[in-house]
């Protein structure tokens, strides 16, 4: 009979802060309880409050791990990609969110790790360590990454170019990328305002993309980047002539 030994966990001894900035981070009912319950809370807020509304649910891949990409306006666009998914998949889908601008303060953890359960992304000289760590998620089979290649919230309203750093994540592999289009969480909550107003959401949801093709190299993440700027561009230009005709 093999002797069995028990290995403590990484987060044994840290204090509550500490273990919210730990990442990976270790099951802890009371988190999974919190979660879950502001989940259901914000789904009848969007619903109710901003008409919330999902197109092409049906087109999210069902047990492999996936990416979720989509234009980046709002704070409103997290809760949004997390409002598609099932409850069951909530605890494993992680929203990237900047390091030095939501996990610097304990109200940020807070709203960080308990409701969003996102991934502290250090967007200057550790970019390839986080990337790594989003790497090894994705390889984990019903894990879901959520990003916003813009890198920040746009101020116009407009989309932007998309950063290669999806790229770097997806060339050359078979991880499906799912494209998305956010309407309305611009008008909703613009940067800069304190609460967010009363206006429709739409959330339209398009056909995975694979990139297996692609070369993982400087070329191919670029690559990558381009073919979803434009795939959520079509879906912008086919919703606005639905809107309109």
């Amino acid at each position: 009979m093999e002797k069995w030994q028990y290995t403590p966990s990484e987060a044994l001894g840290l204090n509550l802060v500490e273990r919210l900035r730990h990442f990976p981070r270790e099951p802890e009912m009371y988190v999974y309880a919190l979660r879950s319950a502001a989940a259901l809370t914000l789904r009848v807020w969007l619903r109710f409050y901003h008409r919330f509304e999902i197109i092409g649910r049906e087109r999210l891949p069902v047990e492999e791990s996936f990416i979720l990409v989509a234009n980046h306006g709002s704070h409103l666009d997290a809760l949004c990609l997390l409002a598609a998914l099932p409850l069951k998949k909530l605890h494993r889908a992680f929203p990237v969110a900047a390091k030095d601008y939501f996990f610097s303060n304990l109200q940020g953890l807070g709203f960080s790790v308990i409701l969003l359960n996102a991934i502290p992304f250090e967007r200057s000289s550790r970019a390839g360590q986080s990337l790594a760590l989003c790497r090894q998620l994705l390889m984990n089979p019903g894990n879901i990454l959520i990003l916003f290649p813009e890198g920040t919230r746009t101020r116009t309203g407009e989309l932007g170019p998309f950063k290669p750093g999806v790229g770097a994540l997806v060339a050359g592999t078979s991880i499906p990328v799912v494209p998305c289009l956010l309407q309305g969480a611009f008008q909703a909550f613009p940067k800069g305002s304190k609460l967010p107003r009363p206006r429709k959401v739409k959330l339209v949801i398009g056909e995975p993309m694979r990139f297996s093709d692609l070369a993982d190299t400087r070329e191919g993440t670029h690559r990558v980047a381009e073919e979803l700027f434009k795939a959520v561009q079509q879906i912008e230009v086919v919703a606005s002539i639905e809107r309109n005709g």
